[in-house]
């Protein structure tokens, strides 16, 4: 009967059966094979399915057809797909042998216990046939679940090695796919991954950076929003330890692919989001949002200034109190969310980041121009033991010179007095033209002067802008007095040639004039 609805029993292709002579048992069989195929649709795929596909299809329908009996890798072969071929090599072929094949027959028909029945053939069964077993029930047609408590019996037995793993991991990662490209469902994809779990093959954040790869390269970005949280819901445990704390994720992995293309608020909502919602995304993923942070701020800072540079030329209008308030806004919006981050690494307890944290926290202050915060948490690093490079004290120190914040310029040109010619040089210079970003002349004149006392010389154009500043402010004896003390010392060093000083006074209808 089997042979003339165009399917060949397995009795035919040398597999062996207890009662294959009799009608009944070939009816039996085709109904198994019926079964395991609905029962395929529904692990693999999280459905059902009522479409059923033929395993074995003769080229013959003709019942009385007789051909000869072919050898047992062929039989084996006729079972098996072309992806099996990849993972067959000619040692295989030899070392394949009866026990595999019947091994093979028991768990399709699945009347016992896979365990069971790996149980009782253990000592027939080699390392590589098991493998075998494994791709052999992992392709499509056949029943998936098998193939993972193959692989739970395996690891309870301690049989998987390096190469077993990789097996089992590559069979998996190809399951997922096909779920993604076949559209179907995320909580299909995330039941795969729980299914994986169950079976002791837990899912490595490569997976889950798989997973999220395939969802965005199909510009599938919701969907990809959509698993992170639904992993997290679940508490799908794909965190990798090293001894320093969390170190990638699947709501980081997402947040870094929005980064790298430039959505840096994308990357910074979904963090946020993903919190706020009740879940609790990894360590890793605040931080990365901290960066895409940073990188706004950076973006903004630049716009800003290339619109300043606009207005200058008279290209564009001066922006007006509305659109400077909705700057302001925006850039404390900003920082906000980033305290509130940093705020969330803090809580998890993991001292090792603290330093990171005041870092980015340093950065993203530094980027929206605040001086005072930004020295703030240049100390609270290094209390924490973790010293920030010199140019970043010599970027707060320009930052707070261009607000004319004296205490914090104070303290932190302590360190100034004991670094060496070559850093003292740069440091002043960095104060010199932060006084002058600052528009505060008289404090910038001072500096040079002082750099001249201690043997240090300003650049051209850094002394250049502080004679012209001043030039420009002069109104009274005062800062008349600033501008001849600075030009006098510029001539002593001869970084100045003979000049005269000359001044109006309209009352008296008096030039006095002075040669240096």
């Amino acid at each position: 009967m089997a042979s003339a609805q165009g399917f060949t029993p397995l009795t035919e292709l040398g597999f062996p059966s207890s009662s294959s002579s009799s009608s009944s048992s070939s009816s039996n069989s085709l109904h198994r094979n019926r079964i395991f195929l609905c029962r395929m649709d529904e692990n693999l795929w999280g459905r059902t399915s009522a479409k059923f596909c033929p395993v074995i299809c003769c080229k013959q329908q003709n019942p009385n057809f007789i051909a000869p009996k072919p050898s047992k890798l062929r039989e084996f072969r006729l079972f098996t797909s072309v992806e099996l071929d990849q993972f067959l090599t000619s040692d295989d072929e030899e070392e394949m042998g009866e026990g595999f094949f019947e091994a093979i027959e028991e768990l399709e028909r699945m009347t016992r216990e896979p365990s069971d029945v790996l149980e009782e053939m253990n000592d027939r069964l080699s390392a590589r046939e098991l493998q075998l077993v494994l791709v052999y029930f992992s392709q499509e047609g056949r029943d998936s679940w098998c193939a993972l408590e193959v692989f739970e019996w395996l690891r309870k037995e301690n049989r998987v090695d390096k190469e077993t793993m990789e097996l089992m991991v590559t069979l998996m990662c190809s399951w997922v796919k096909k779920l993604i490209e076949g559209e179907h469902d995320v909580g299909d994809v995330v039941d795969l991954l729980v299914d994986m779990a169950c079976v002791g093959l837990r899912p490595g954040f490569s997976m889950m950076e798989n997973v999220i790869l395939l969802y965005w390269e199909m510009g599938e970005k919701g969907r990809a929003v959509s698993f992170v949280k639904e992993v997290l819901r679940r508490g799908i445990a794909c965190l990798e330890d090293d001894g320093e704390g969390p170190k990638g994720g699947p709501t980081g992995y997402l947040a870094w692919k929005m980064m790298v293309e430039g959505n840096y608020m994308e990357a910074v909502k979904l963090v946020v989001d993903i919190r706020e919602s009740g879940l609790k995304p990894e360590v890793y993923s605040y931080l990365i949002a901290m960066t895409a942070v940073v990188k706004e701020l950076n973006e903004f800072a630049k716009a800003l200034r290339k619109l300043k540079g606009f207005e200058r030329a008279g290209l564009t209008a001066e922006l007006d109190e509305e659109s400077v308030e909705l700057i302001e806004k925006y850039q404390s919006d900003l920082l906000d969310d980033g305290v509130r981050l940093s705020n969330w690494v803090i809580e998890e307890g993991i001292t090792s980041l603290n330093g990171v944290v005041h870092e980015r926290l340093l950065a993203m202050y530094i980027c929206a121009g605040r001086g005072i915060e930004a020295e703030r948490q240049l100390w609270k690093m290094k209390l924490v033991g973790k010293e920030a490079d010199g140019d970043l004290y010599d970027i707060v120190l320009a930052i707070c010179a261009s607000q004319k914040e004296g205490r914090a310029i104070a303290r932190l040109l302590t360190r100034v007095n004991f670094s060496s010619t070559l850093r003292k040089r740069k440091s002043l210079s960095w104060l010199l033209r932060g006084y002058i970003k600052g528009g505060h002349f008289d404090n910038a004149a001072e500096t040079v002067v002082k750099m001249l006392d201690l043997g240090l010389c300003p650049e051209y154009l850094d002394r250049a802008a502080v004679l012209q500043g001043l030039r420009k402010r002069i109104k009274g004896p005062d800062t008349v007095e600033t501008y001849l003390k600075l030009c006098k010392h510029l001539s002593d060093y001869n970084l100045i040639g003979p000049c005269l000083i000359y001044l109006y006074i309209k009352k008296y209808k008096l030039w006095i004039m002075k040669m240096l």
